[in-house]
């Protein structure tokens, strides 16, 4: 059974059992409906005395289910709605790699092999990050991207929806974010210490709110959570571009000449200012994201990357903070956090932060920690109660190249292997085991700079998301994991994902020799991995004790 993620146990039984085109699917009406999406390609009916059975089972966890496939046909145990969605992914798989066609071929017919599966997740967080902020991506990119996920049982969709190149959800309260924040006149194409040059065409777009539930829906029916991201105090051009008034530099009474949406790369000064106006501002247009994608357990807010100059620079701010008797602008910072956390949690959501919140000691103990910036600050954030996601440069920066060689199309920096991520244990065994307990799971990241449209994405993505797939489904990847693959490669073929071949790039895939090109050695990763341990062991002995 070439399975990929691996289950927690399988054991064929030798010979076949022919699954008609049409089959009839049996069982609870919810379960019946998750196994059929699963299996659209065979288009399955509901009906009784069916070739598929499918019931509930209270002894299985979430996402939990049994499959067993005998002569007499096949039956499905889940413990959720969930693990019938599973057993139907698993049963696609142990199918021909036609069966990840859109339709089977006129006449096909299918076997698939006898046996047990018995599966269950190591982990609940089995998240992809996708950058739609840098570079915009359509609604139908989402929608495919949510596909793929669901065939390797990934299941949080972290949508990168705000950052200094642009706003991207629509505003019915504040709607110049979307009418001013969500394009800019030009991108950057120069690189890292080259001389600037531009592709001098306008780039932009937004969701809807209609968007948003449609994507929630469509998202929560494949067993996907959406957890949207509205990137704040830092990072905020094109909210700034479209709001002034929420400017650090505007308060008191000042002019400052205003940003617009960013056209290049890298860290902005633009910060919001932190005083009420502009929480009551961010809780009304989160409210709005969230209510339009319906059931919302997690919010991300950012908090990464702030120049907090302007804030020590205005004396309303300063003002403000002390009368909040703290102490100094990073604990400003950390108050404006967990200000927003606070109204997140009385609407029902979780909030979630990149780690440069924790080091303040002042979060919500209920607040997640994303420990972008090594294993340090992961074991810091779970010994200090945090629940953590994992999603460390290294290797789970997918923004990063596969190769250190100009045949790669650009990225930002080389090189992160698809054996780097597997190698990856998001729960170390040299963690206590109290530490160990809050890790949720881990994630991959596709920051977008680099990543234009969704073929660039299919490349970074694939096939090192199915190394993480199996990672954070079972725990590690072993178990003739390489050997899986390049049979899981042809399902991804029959999808139509333009991943990168385990040799190196396709022809059409190569960085050529134009803008596109890469750059190796520019950046390397081990060495910003030691920069970023070493930021973060600073800023740690700064915070406050718990």
């Amino acid at each position: 059974m070439d399975l990929l993620p691996l289950p927690s146990a399988s054991t064929p039984a030798g010979g076949f059992l022919g699954l008609p085109h049409g089959a009839v699917v049996s069982g609870p009406a919810e379960l019946v409906d998750a196994v059929r999406l699963a299996l659209a390609v065979l288009d399955p009916r509901p009906g009784e005395g069916g070739t598929i059975t499918v019931e509930p089972d209270a002894s299985l966890g979430a996402e939990s289910y049994v499959l067993d496939v005998t002569d007499g046909g096949v039956r499905i145990a889940a413990g959720d709605r969930a693990g019938a969605f599973y057993a139907g992914q698993t049963l696609r798989q142990l199918l021909p790699a036609a069966a990840f066609r859109a339709v089977a071929a006129t006449g096909a017919s299918w076997s698939v092999p006898l046996g047990r599966v018995r599966d269950a997740p190591r982990f609940s967080w089995r998240g992809v990050h996708l950058d739609v902020a840098r570079h915009f991506m359509p609604k139908r990119e989402v929608f495919r991207m949510v596909d793929i996920m669901a065939a390797h049982k990934l299941n949080r969709l972290h949508l990168h929806l705000v950052d200094d190149q642009g706003w991207r959800v629509e505003s019915l309260r504040h709607p110049r974010l979307h009418e001013v924040g969500a394009h800019r006149p030009r991108t950057i194409t120069s690189y890292y210490r080259e001389e600037p040059t531009f592709d001098e065409v306008p780039h932009g777009g937004y969701y809807t709110l209609e968007d948003l539930a449609e994507i929630g829906a469509y998202a929560r029916a494949r067993a996907v959570t959406v957890v949207p991201e509205i990137d704040v105090p830092g990072h905020a051009s094109a909210i700034l571009a479209a709001y002034p008034e929420f400017d650090a530099r505007a308060t008191g009474g000042r002019r400052p000449e205003p940003f617009t949406v960013l056209d290049r790369w890298g860290i902005s000064p633009a910060i919001l200012s932190p005083l009420p106006e502009t929480v009551d501002f961010l809780t009304g247009v989160i409210e709005e994201i969230t209510g339009a994608l319906g059931e919302t357990p997690y919010v991300h807010i950012g908090g990464d990357e702030c120049v907090l100059d302007d804030w020590a620079a205005s004396p309303e701010i300063v003002a403000f903070q002390a009368e909040l008797g703290l102490g100094s602008v990073s604990d400003l910072h950390a108050w404006f956090l967990r200000r927003l956390a606070d109204a997140l949690a009385e609407r029902g959501s979780r909030a979630v932060v990149w780690d440069e919140a924790f080091v303040s000691g002042r979060l919500r103990p209920d607040t997640i920690v994303m420990p972008w910036r090594g294993q340090g600050v992961a074991r810091r954030a779970a010994a200090a109660g945090h629940d953590v996601v994992q999603t460390p440069v290294f290797p789970l920066y997918f923004d990063y190249a596969e190769a250190s060689s100009e045949e790669e199309p650009v990225a930002i920096g080389d090189a992160i292997t698809v054996s780097d991520v597997a190698a990856f244990v998001p729960a170390p065994e040299s963690w206590t085991d109290g530490e160990r307990e809050h890790v949720l799971g881990a994630q991959f990241q596709l920051w977008s700079e680099r990543l234009p449209d969704g073929r660039a994405v299919d490349y970074r993505a694939w096939p090192r998301g199915c190394a993480l797939a199996e990672v954070a489904w079972s725990g590690s990847a072993g178990n003739g994991f390489d050997a899986r693959l390049e049979t899981h490669l042809g399902r991804l073929d029959a999808l139509g994902v333009e991943y990168r071949p385990l040799t190196g790039p396709r022809p059409w895939q190569l960085g050529g020799a134009g803008h596109r090109r890469h750059r190796p050695g520019a950046v390397k990763v081990d060495e910003v991995m030691k920069h970023l341990e070493e930021m973060t062991h600073e800023a740690d002995s700064t915070r406050p004790s718990m």
